[in-house]
């Protein structure tokens, strides 16, 4: 008998499941400012998806190498860990999503570029975790927008990637999860994502209902 729905359904943390992305704004105001940088939304939007390492070079050379990417690295993550530990907030649309493929028996995993302590304070504010899988960037030898992290999910889940979902909102996410086979939707956060035959992009969770997914996997 043919599948009806996808094996599994895959989540991007920061900026499509937590509303994190006002937070990393914050922060990278915060870290460059001393420094005599403005951070603009078009810097934001430069570095959006990760991974983390060129986040950390980028506010090296625009502070005309103050300190070094390294440096910049870990206090951004040092910085958000701070901010999202004190507040978390799901993106429109998603925690009804998550519990509704939950309440249908769809298997899902969170799969993120951040790192394992941003991730786990994120998740501090979820309880109980709706995921089956967890997945960041310490949990893998390449972030996205390599595939790994999909590919490892899919694995500790004992799914099919080429019949699962990923939800992603960065041209870097959605790269990863093009690259994984799996079938994408993105939900486009500052920066524009084409669909193709492998992608379909939408302006919120909100739209995605549990029936319209079958619809979809259906027709797709």
């Amino acid at each position: 008998m043919a599948s009806q729905f996808f094996d599994a359904v895959f989540f991007d943390m920061d900026g499509l499941t937590i509303n994190s992305e006002p937070q990393w704004l914050e922060a990278e105001q915060e870290l460059t400012a001393p420094y005599g940088y403005k951070w603009t939304l078009e810097d934001q939007a430069y570095c959006l998806g990760g991974p983390l390492t060129k986040l950390g070079k980028y506010i090296s050379d625009v502070t005309n190498g103050a300190e070094s990417g390294e440096y910049f690295h870990r206090s951004i993550v040092d910085l958000m860990t701070k901010k999202v530990s004190e507040q978390a907030v799901f993106m429109p649309g998603a925690r009804k999503l998550i519990s509704n493929l939950h309440l249908a028996g769809i298997p899902s995993a969170l799969v993120s570029a951040s790192p394992r302590v941003i991730v786990d304070a994120a998740l501090s504010h979820v309880k109980p975790i709706p995921f089956k899988v967890t997945i960041s960037s310490d949990d893998v030898q390449k972030t996205k927008p390599d595939p790994e992290g999909y590919l490892k999910a899919a694995e500790q889940l004992g799914v099919n990637i080429r019949n699962s979902l990923i939800l992603e909102d960065s041209a870097t996410g959605v790269a990863a999860a093009r690259a994984s086979g799996a079938r994408v939707i993105a939900v486009p956060h500052l920066v524009q994502i084409n669909a193709d035959h492998q992608t379909k992009v939408i302006k919120s969770l909100e739209e995605l209902s549990v029936d319209l997914l079958r619809d979809w996997f259906i027709a797709w």
